[in-house]
């Protein structure tokens, strides 16, 4: 996961960047806030931590123009303590406050935190979990493609699921059986094959498109 830190005091960032690569964080530095939403522009951010009192536009605003398109989640930080800061900051989108100055161990504890949250409300924030032409039910084990609920067979469900979990990656035979076949010692990879053709069947029967991908040599994916 990639944090991009804005902040135009460099001890700050320099901070803040150590704590959270000790976390197991990958992180990326700005100093101005167009800069950043250049940055955010490009994809690959799951978190922002935004310095509200930024040399060319506020942190709020930074903030007011990512929600536009998207629900990364956002931890302000400001050297200001006052309350409305605070509302104005919670109001326009941002997942928490801290207030310098801070322990760089607080914040990433903040960040463990929001993600914590995020995860147990079951919400997908910055990055899809899957395309969205494909809708899963994992209660009811069963998954739509363009709105169509497709029937599926046990394996069939969890091998559609496993590649919906990473699309584009590329996943081998063995990683396929390892994660879905884990319960069937017995079962050959030839397996993996048999299912993808029958997968490709009732996904092409909803509609004709190439959606699972075959790597020669390297294994299957999910077309992005």
């Amino acid at each position: 996961m990639k944090i991009l830190i804005v902040d135009d005091e460099p001890a700050i960032a320099d901070t803040l960047s150590y704590a959270l690569r000790a976390e197991g964080f990958a992180t990326e530095c700005c100093t101005l806030g167009g800069e950043a939403l250049a940055r955010l522009q490009r994809g690959g951010i799951d978190f922002v931590v935004l310095d509200v009192g930024l040399p060319d536009i506020t942190g709020f605003d930074v903030c007011r123009a990512l929600r536009r398109d998207s629900d990364l989640p956002v931890l302000f930080l400001t050297a200001r303590s006052d309350e409305v800061d605070r509302i104005v900051g919670l109001e326009l989108g941002g997942d928490d406050y801290v207030t310098k100055p801070f322990s760089p161990r607080e914040v990433a504890s903040r960040v463990r935190a929001i993600l914590r949250r995020l995860h147990a409300n079951g919400e997908s924030r910055g990055q899809p979990e899957k395309p969205a032409k494909f809708a899963v039910d994992r209660d009811g084990l069963r998954i739509a493609y363009h709105g169509h609920w497709l029937a599926l067979t046990r394996y069939e469900y969890l091998l559609l699921a496993l590649l919906l979990e990473r699309p584009g990656r590329i996943l081998s035979r063995p990683q396929i059986m390892a994660a879905v076949w884990q319960d069937d010692g017995e079962s050959l990879e030839r397996t993996v094959d048999t299912h993808i053709k029958t997968l490709r069947g009732k996904l092409r029967a909803v509609r004709d498109d190439e959606v699972i991908l075959t790597h020669r040599g390297l294994g299957y994916s999910l077309a992005t």
